[in-house]
């Protein structure tokens, strides 16, 4: 699982500091979401979870489980129908690398595509673009990079496999770009850092870098 907010400290009537709102039946992060501990694949109902009302052994779940909070558990601006239990996304977010993503129920692939969703999709792809930020669609093994102008789709990547992004030439000047390559890539953290310019563009051109396709 990927936190998007863990905090130790509790406001004093048992919620985490930055929770908003509470699960209330919502069970969708135990399908979507993987639990290393205990061995569980994302896309797979945990075999704890009690579907649409919690999980069985809460008392001793899984330390990834404790500090897990979804977006719309913190997030203050997302109306009700973001809770995943209605929506088929949870949201998780990195501050580190300033990047949110958005995981869909795979029985619902197109549900991010859907309204008011899509479009708070594309007003975070504006927010994070000046910052190297990154949005992200998931739904099972397959990613699409949200960019303000467009969104490219990088079929199924695999866990030898990273998601980089960067620019790239095109006839209308400089245009953000994504796609992926070998995590044991020997140029794989130049390629990141330079998130663009002659060391993207000769990935590209030598194979290493798989560009992704605009849908």
């Amino acid at each position: 699982m990927t936190a998007s907010s863990i905090d130790g400290q509790e406001s004093g009537n048992g919620v985490p500091l930055g929770q908003v709102r509470n699960c209330d039946g919502c069970t969708l992060c135990c399908k979507v979401m993987s639990v290393y501990e205990l061995e569980k694949p994302p896309d797979a109902w945990c075999l704890h979870c009690r579907i649409g009302v919690g999980c069985s052994i809460y008392d001793d779940r899984p330390t990834e489980c404790r500090q897990f909070l979804c977006g719309y558990l913190t997030l203050s601006d997302l109306s009700e129908e973001w809770k995943p239990s209605r929506s088929k996304i949870v949201i998780t977010t990195e501050v580190i690398r300033n990047s949110i993503t958005f995981h869909v129920d795979p029985s619902r692939p197109d549900a991010w595509r859907r309204e008011p969703f899509y479009s708070y999709m594309k007003q975070q792809a504006e927010r994070v673009a000046s910052q190297r930020g990154r949005v992200l669609v998931v739904v099972g093994r397959r990613s699409i990079v949200i960019f303000p102008d467009r969104d490219v789709d990088l079929g199924n990547v695999g866990d030898d496999e990273l998601i980089v992004t960067g620019e790239s030439q095109t006839p209308l000047g400089m245009a953000p770009e994504a796609g992926t390559m070998k995590r044991d890539d020997p140029t794989r953290q130049q390629i990141e850092a330079a998130q663009g310019g002659p060391i993207y563009a000769q990935a590209l051109a030598e194979g290493r870098l798989k560009r992704g396709v605009t849908i």
